[in-house]
């Protein structure tokens, strides 16, 4: 898996750590179970430093990707679930770019999801 940061990017390195690793949870290139990099190592690998790698790894357990286990590091969750969440949390930040963009609020964005549920196909 590789992993790559942008220091001159806006979003924080941890985020970034975190959109690498959804985003190959999403296409499939991680597997269920399979364990990710020790928060050392990518850190020294990346030249950040271990905490920013660990709040990105955070931020994948509070999404139900990743689980943090003791002496067995990050593993992603196993099942299916997991690639259908990752891909849907990479649309929904891809969704909130683009409303960002248009310029829309945050207001105005719940509101088209608020919509999105209500309606019926």
């Amino acid at each position: 898996m590789l992993f790559r940061v942008d220091p001159a990017a806006p979003q924080p390195l941890g985020d970034q750590i975190a959109a690498s690793v959804r985003r190959a949870i999403a296409e499939g290139a991680v597997a269920p179970g399979e364990r990710l990099p020790a928060a050392r190592l990518l850190a020294d690998s990346l030249g950040v430093n271990v905490h920013t790698v660990l709040r990105g790894y955070q931020r994948l357990r509070e999404e139900g990707l990743i689980e943090l286990r003791r002496g067995r590091g990050a593993v992603v969750v196993d099942g299916r679930s997991s690639r259908d969440r990752a891909q849907l949390l990479v649309r929904v930040r891809e969704f909130v770019d683009q409303a960002r963009d248009l310029g829309l609020s945050e207001g105005e964005v719940l509101k088209l999801v608020r919509d999105g549920f209500g309606a019926r196909s």
